[in-house]
């Protein structure tokens, strides 16, 4: 059964009115590469750019994006989030891994807000660096994790 489709096949909002309200916890992840003239701008923890710090402009544009999913994404319940968090790190491999992690205390999840926030974040990357190469790949965004409601979820 699709959740949002109603009895007459319209679009629909998931009434969530009779589901427990839980805590709830979601981690997105999501992977962006760097040529190496872009990566060779990396100094102190964070990726220097004409703009500013990649990095600490990333983890900002994740958590406002985050807070916005409501508005981005049809059909999506506008939350009040608890807690959300945006770390960025460079991995062996020389990708930028970016994690989002949101919480909230409700009756709905909040897996859609933890893949937004990660989401923006690569594309606040993409966009600091752009300048320096367009040879830049957001590779992957993925649900790594979340607790609450009806089944919990962690990938291998």
């Amino acid at each position: 059964m699709l959740t949002h489709i109603d009895k007459q096949g319209n679009p629909t909002m998931v009434d969530v009115s009779a589901k427990q309200v839980t805590h709830r916890t979601a981690t997105a992840r999501s992977i962006v590469v760097l040529p190496d003239e872009v990566l060779q701008h990396l100094a102190d923890g964070d990726l220097i750019s004409k703009k500013g710090p990649v990095f600490q402009t990333a983890i900002i544009a994740g958590i406002m994006a985050a807070k916005k999913t409501g508005d981005l994404i049809p059909l999506c319940h506008p939350l009040g989030m608890d807690n959300c968090s945006v770390t960025v790190q460079v991995n062996e491999q020389q990708e930028i891994v970016i994690e989002c992690t949101a919480s909230i205390t409700a009756k709905t999840g909040i897996e859609m807000e933890a893949l937004v926030g990660a989401s923006v974040a690569a594309l606040t990357v993409y966009d600091m660096c752009k300048a320096m190469s367009h040879d830049i790949v957001i590779k992957e965004t993925k649900l790594i994790a979340k607790t609450g409601g009806k089944r919990d979820f962690k990938r291998a």
